[in-house]
């Protein structure tokens, strides 16, 4: 069974789940903006190189310039911003203890793009 909560109820589970994400993390969150979407569009799906047909499912998505690709010379020209979608993490979740821990692994996932570590730097840390 999945959830169906209001936006204020969603947005008030990822300040909570915000709250259990390591400081080696949530540091990194200051200069950041969090946007709560319903779905990911078509082209955000494609952009993550995710598959629908494979049952790949996009939690989130970080929209920026990662650290390792900044320079002075070149500052990025928008905000950094994490994308949270809604809708398909109520549908994988069954009470908001698991909603909140989804979120949170989805923001520490969007940190590290942020960072410029990999999915398999992730695995490693315990973060998949």
């Amino acid at each position: 069974m999945s959830m169906n909560l209001s936006r204020k109820e969603f947005d008030r589970a990822v300040r909570k789940a915000i709250e259990r994400i390591p400081e080696e993390f949530r540091v990194h969150l200051e200069n950041i903006i969090i946007s709560v979407q319903d779905y990911p569009s078509r082209e955000m799906i494609e952009e993550a190189g995710f598959a629908e047909d494979e049952g790949d499912t996009l939690l989130g998505l970080f929209r920026g310039d990662p650290l390792m690709d900044r320079s002075y010379t070149h500052p990025p020209l928008y905000p950094d911003t994490i994308l949270i979608f809604q809708k398909p993490l109520e549908a994988m979740c069954e009470d908001m203890d698991e909603l909140e821990e989804e979120i949170a692994i989805t923001v520490i996932h969007e940190i590290a793009h942020y960072l410029g570590i990999d999915e398999e730097r992730l695995g490693e840390l315990g973060y998949d």
